[in-house]
């Protein structure tokens, strides 16, 4: 039995929560779902300029568990650049 999944600390609640490629019809496209956490993550990384540590801190998780977030949001949103799929940022509720 896998360990339960830590909490994390989530501020962020983007406005937009979808984006697809212009010019293809939605119900031909394939979705890839952004999870709030790693939507956060990308939020205090990429845009608020703290570093792995800090940002980790600040969502209540180790900084390794931090850096394999990041890493998922950077090849989810890599794959759906290249492959012309649709982003769907999940929210939380």
């Amino acid at each position: 039995m896998p360990r339960p999944k830590v909490p994390r600390c989530l501020t962020f609640r983007p406005e937009i929560t979808y984006y697809n490629p212009v010019g293809l019809p939605l119900r031909v496209l394939q979705e890839i779902v952004l999870l709030p956490e790693e939507t956060e993550a990308l939020k205090l990384y990429e845009l608020d300029g703290l570093d792995q540590t800090q940002s980790a801190q600040r969502m209540g998780i180790s900084q390794p568990t931090f850096a394999r977030t990041l890493g998922s949001a950077h090849k989810k949103i890599s794959a759906a650049i290249i492959t012309g799929k649709a982003i769907r940022i999940e929210t939380g509720g």
